[in-house]
C-alpha cells in the first residue's frame, strides 16, 4: 500500500498556555491520519484505534509552523493494522509512533479484514 501524506497548519487554539503546540492535537492528528489511512485502504470497514506504541515529543513547535505527516501500513494481522506514523517540521523528524487500529462491527465487536 502507499504511504498517505497530509499537512496541517498550526494555528493559535492549538497552542499550550506556554505557546507550543499541544501535545494532544498532535496526537489526534496522528490518530485521524491513520484512520483514514486504514479507510481508504479497506472501504466499507469501520475502524478504531486500539495503541500508540510510544509517545515522545522531539521538537517543540510554535504557531504557524506547516506539519507533514506521514503513515505507511507496517502490519496487516486478522483485525488489526499497524501504521507507521511520522511528522516532520520542514526536514526534520518531530513525532513518530505506530498506530494499531482494529476492524470493528456494528456492536464494537473485533472481525476480520477482508482478504
Amino acid at each position: 500500500m502507499t504511504p498517505l501524506e497530509n499537512h496541517k497548519l498550526v494555528l493559535p487554539e492549538h497552542l499550550n498556555q506556554y505557546g507550543f503546540l499541544f501535545g494532544g492535537h498532535l496526537l489526534m492528528w496522528v490518530d485521524e491520519i491513520a484512520w483514514i489511512a486504514a479507510t481508504l485502504a479497506y472501504p466499507d470497514c469501520r475502524f478504531v484505534t486500539v495503541g500508540m506504541d510510544k509517545v515522545e515529543f522531539k521538537r517543540s513547535v510554535r504557531e504557524g509552523a506547516i506539519l507533514k505527516f506521514t503513515v505507511d501500513l507496517r502490519r496487516a494481522g486478522t483485525t488489526s493494522l499497524t501504521w507507521e506514523a511520522r511528522v516532520w517540521r520542514e526536514e526534520e523528524e518531530i513525532f513518530s509512533t505506530r498506530v494499531t487500529l482494529v476492524r470493528v462491527d456494528e456492536s464494537g465487536a473485533k472481525t476480520p479484514l477482508p482478504k
